[in-house]
């Protein structure tokens, strides 16, 4: 495996697999988020500074197979342009006689840009045929998509084994490789993990794998009204999954075995009716009245969770702390973010991953307040429960 630090990109086209799979608007086709964007843009600038030209490829989207406006890659040119500082070129298609006319064409530190990899549907099927035709774009190969490190696409994975000798990651995904590895392997004390979210099923198999790492587990969000409701409290008509209320019991019960601090919420701000409108009150989350629902951790629960933040090393952060897309239920997840950063400038290490927690911190204006925060939440997740992710075994495996 080669190192993007000390490659020499001198008269090589470097084919980068980017995730710049951003949210766009309907209706204007502006990308209204473009952290993805900015993230790649170290790695674009270090084979443009090297004397490289480059060719990004990505997907964007759910696309029905067919070239469609808005998942077009051309949406992203703009944001591209204003981060690079140039001018780039755009192929509409990413195979085709006229794309790879266009990418054997480029001049050292010039960019291309290829159409959506999903408007094919041999992208997602990991398709060979597939992936050597995308070869044919770069003299070397740089992932750089942790977002996508957990599919075996036909570029994020397949399309390595046609570069043998000339493979490496990207700055991006060196970054998210380290900061997880700094959260798993530290032996810094104490380690807090924070999770929220809705669901207790989504968050089963990464809870236990905590379990066996951690010093506190901060529950939050909707999942905390399973584990009120295990415990026999009254929780409304909040968000809760019967099913896993066993579930909910066994990780209380070897969170007591291993010795682990599990800090659930003690009160909660609820609601008459999931609406910015709603009717609302405060009080103990285990108390909540018939027809109501938990929208928010209250007080008492916000000033628990910042003790045990404030005095943590490290700290790893996946899930809202209540419905903080209205401006009624953000208190819990604001507060909780701006306790991590204030962690986070005492000297804490602190990773912060999963779509809604990113979009929490960047709404709030904390992104830059905290170590590191990751652009893939599937990804992050699965690289934390040690599954092998495709995408990095192809590059780190010859």
């Amino acid at each position: 495996m080669k190192s993007i630090s000390t490659y020499d990109f001198k008269g090589k086209r470097a084919l980068i697999r980017v995730d710049f799979n951003v949210p766009i608007d309907k209706a204007t086709l502006q990308v209204t988020d473009d952290t993805r964007i900015r993230a790649a843009i170290p790695t674009i600038k270090k084979v443009l500074e090297g004397g490289g030209s480059v060719v990004l490829m990505s997907h964007l989207g759910r696309p029905k197979n067919i070239p469609e406006d808005r998942y077009s890659m051309k949406n992203c040119i703009a944001i591209i342009e204003k981060y690079l500082g140039l001018k780039i070129q755009f192929a509409t298609d990413c195979i085709g006689d006229r794309a790879f006319e266009q990418s054997a064409s480029l001049k050292q530190g010039e960019v291309l840009l290829l159409e959506n990899l999903r408007f094919h549907q041999r992208e997602e099927k990991g398709d060979v045929g597939y992936a050597e035709l995308l070869s044919k774009h770069g003299d070397c190969y740089i992932n750089d998509a942790f977002g996508t490190a957990h599919r075996a696409h036909a570029s994020t994975t397949i399309i390595a084994r046609f570069f043998p000798n000339d493979k490496m990651f990207g700055y991006l995904i060196e970054k998210e490789i380290d900061s997880v590895n700094q959260v798993l392997e530290s032996d810094k004390k104490p380690l807090t993990a924070i999770v929220g979210g809705a669901k207790v099923s989504s968050k089963i198999t990464i809870i236990n794998k905590l379990l066996d790492k951690v010093d506190n587990l901060i529950i939050g969000g909707g999942m905390a009204y399973t584990f009120v409701k295990a415990q026999g409290g009254k929780v409304g008509k909040s968000l809760v999954e019967d099913d896993h209320i066993k579930t909910a019991l066994e990780i209380i019960d070897q969170a007591k075995k291993k010795n682990v601090n599990l800090v659930l919420p003690v009160d909660t701000i609820w609601a008459d009716e999931f609406s910015e409108a709603a009717k609302t009150g405060e009080g103990k989350i285990g108390e909540i009245p018939d027809g109501w629902m938990g929208l928010d951790i209250a007080t008492d629960s916000i000033k628990l969770f910042n003790q045990v933040i404030l005095n943590s090393k490290l700290i790893l952060w996946n899930g809202p702390m209540g419905v903080f897309e209205m401006e009624k239920f953000q208190k819990g997840t604001l507060e909780i973010a701006k306790a991590v950063a204030e962690a986070t400038k005492q000297g804490a290490f602190s990773l912060v991953g999963g779509g809604d927690s990113v979009a929490a911190v960047n709404k709030f204006g904390l992104d830059k307040h905290v170590s590191h925060v990751s652009t893939g939440g599937g990804a992050m997740l699965e690289y934390l429960e040690g599954i092998q992710l495709p995408g990095i075994a192809a590059i780190i495996n010859d």
